[in-house]
């Protein structure tokens, strides 16, 4: 089963579809859960932000998010998602396929393990599989993808200042988003496989001595690419290998836990 968490212009991307109601022991999750087909694989979608856009980036039920899925018996996510761009050959309407996360968000619940010793290990956020299948389904598409790439996750949900994001910049990262923490953790506590699919937006509050971010752009670049960014969902969904061989399948392996959903 794949796991779809995204939001505008994904909404009917999947044939016969099924809506779920699903209840977490951290709450009901962003919204109804719709489970169909892609091709020949079954699949379902969780809209991110709610579908009336109802959660902001800070207030998301991330917890809730990637229960509910795995509760489904979902076994790899793929996460379409808006961000920024810190460096200048990133500009709006590229997509990329980043491999390093860093946190800068705050006041978030952003992990299952509340008592007892489970440190699960995060060196790399995301699953290489996942990523690679991306990368080759947009090429398969004529999609250029950058593959690689940190992606810094800040609080929101106001955009950055031009200080910090000169400062992310002069780090040597390549992105900025508001939702990609603590979903790729969360999803790695509940042994998914998780990997972003980025589209830039902008370039973050300026980062090239340009105009200001602006949701009014931002929603606008996003709508004009709306159509590839589906394309390449489809497609990414038909390139993921049917057996999980990669570590995020076992990575509680010797951990004591109590977060998982019945199986």
């Amino acid at each position: 089963m794949i796991g779809v968490i995204g939001g505008t212009g994904l909404y009917d991307f999947i044939e016969e579809p099924e809506s779920l109601t699903v209840e977490t022991p951290y709450g009901p999750p962003s919204d109804v859960i719709t489970r169909g087909i892609v091709g020949s694989t079954e699949v379902v979608f969780l809209p991110r932000h709610g579908r009336e856009h109802q959660w902001p980036p800070h207030n998301i039920p991330y917890r809730a998010n990637m229960w509910a899925l795995r509760s489904l018996g979902v076994t790899q996510v793929l996460a379409p998602c808006a961000v920024g761009s810190l460096q200048p050959t990133l500009a709006p309407g590229s997509f990329v396929a980043p491999d390093q996360l860093v946190d800068r968000t705050y006041g978030r619940k952003q992990t299952y393990v509340d008592s007892g010793m489970a440190h699960v290990s995060f060196t790399h956020p995301y699953c290489d599989d996942l990523r690679a299948a991306v990368v080759t389904a947009g090429m398969g598409l004529d999609i250029p993808i950058t593959d690689g790439g940190t992606m810094v996750v800040i609080e929101g949900p106001r955009f950055g200042t031009r200080a910090e994001s000169q400062s992310y910049a002069a780090l040597g990262w390549s992105l900025v988003n508001m939702t990609g923490h603590p979903e790729a953790v969360l999803a790695r506590e509940q042994e998914l496989c998780y990997a972003p699919i980025a589209l830039v937006t902008d370039m973050d509050a300026g980062v090239a001595g340009g105009p200001v971010v602006t949701q009014t752009e931002a929603v606008r670049i996003f709508r004009e690419n709306t159509e590839r960014m589906r394309q390449l969902v489809q497609s990414s969904v038909a390139q993921l290998p049917s057996v999980r061989t990669c570590s995020c399948a076992t990575a509680l392996a010797g951990m004591t836990v109590s977060h998982l959903p019945p199986t």
